[in-house]
């Protein structure tokens, strides 16, 4: 039974390990639909629920599986003088920061019910990001054997990185997502090796267009574009909805 129903719920600014929580609760309980499914016969099993989460959060660094925690360039100390958090997590990928005016999006989907191609779901992503940023004149696309959404991505004089990206998927169910930056602190990125690639710059909306940006704008034309690529509808779910 396919369900391209998705629950979008804007979570505002959020503390991370708060976020992450409710991340692990939706992936856990649809992983225990799926697997509910299987002792089931095909008239009674459950529909998988979808979901779009969209927030910021305080300032903070996580490293994925494959990082190295020296790529973390502040200590203990340097973290709180910065008012920073530091995570270890179980995404893909190598550190990164989110912070005040980041745009971050957690999709907790069953592939199952779109295609079950994590590639071409990492795709997807960066095309929303890549068609949102669009609407705004700025030209962005891919660089090969790099994830994330990068500026002067072809002749690449000055490549730099606007949006991140980093999943975790586990029997076609995904979570964690992409943080895309629109009015990034982007001093904060200073004190690491973003995405352990040393060589290359991270930008903003903000720096591009030399102007702040409306995030909740921002925000509506992402999900607009998110629905178009993966043939979803959205139904918007409330913060205080969900206690």
């Amino acid at each position: 039974m396919i369900n391209k129903e998705v629950t979008f719920i804007p979570l505002g600014t959020i503390d991370y390990q708060e976020a992450w929580n409710y991340q692990e609760q939706l992936f856990a309980e649809t992983i225990a639909i799926k697997t509910d499914n299987r002792k089931l016969a095909f008239q009674e099993q459950k529909i998988t629920p979808n979901y779009l989460l969209f927030c910021q959060h305080p300032h903070v660094y996580t490293l994925g599986k494959s990082g190295q925690e020296s790529h973390l360039l502040l200590n203990e100390q340097s973290l709180r003088q910065h008012q920073a958090q530091f995570y270890k997590i179980n995404r893909g990928g190598d550190i990164t920061y989110h912070g005040p005016g980041q745009l971050v999006a957690y999709p907790i989907l069953d592939l199952d019910n779109f295609f079950t191609d994590i590639h071409k779901y990492l795709r997807l992503l960066e095309e929303a990001v890549i068609l949102t940023l669009a609407d705004y004149g700025i030209l962005a696309g891919r660089i090969a054997g790099l994830t994330g959404v990068w500026l002067d991505f072809e002749e690449q004089q000055n490549p730099r990185k606007i949006c991140a990206l980093g999943v975790k998927c586990s029997r076609w169910v995904t979570m964690h997502g992409l943080a895309l930056n629109v009015n990034t602190d982007l001093s904060y990125f200073n004190h690491i090796i973003p995405c352990g690639i040393p060589d290359k710059a991270v930008t903003s909306m903000q720096q591009e267009l030399k102007r702040l940006v409306v995030l909740a704008e921002v925000e509506e034309k992402l999900l607009y574009h998110f629905e178009q690529l993966f043939g979803a509808t959205c139904h918007i779910l409330s913060h205080e909805a969900r206690y």
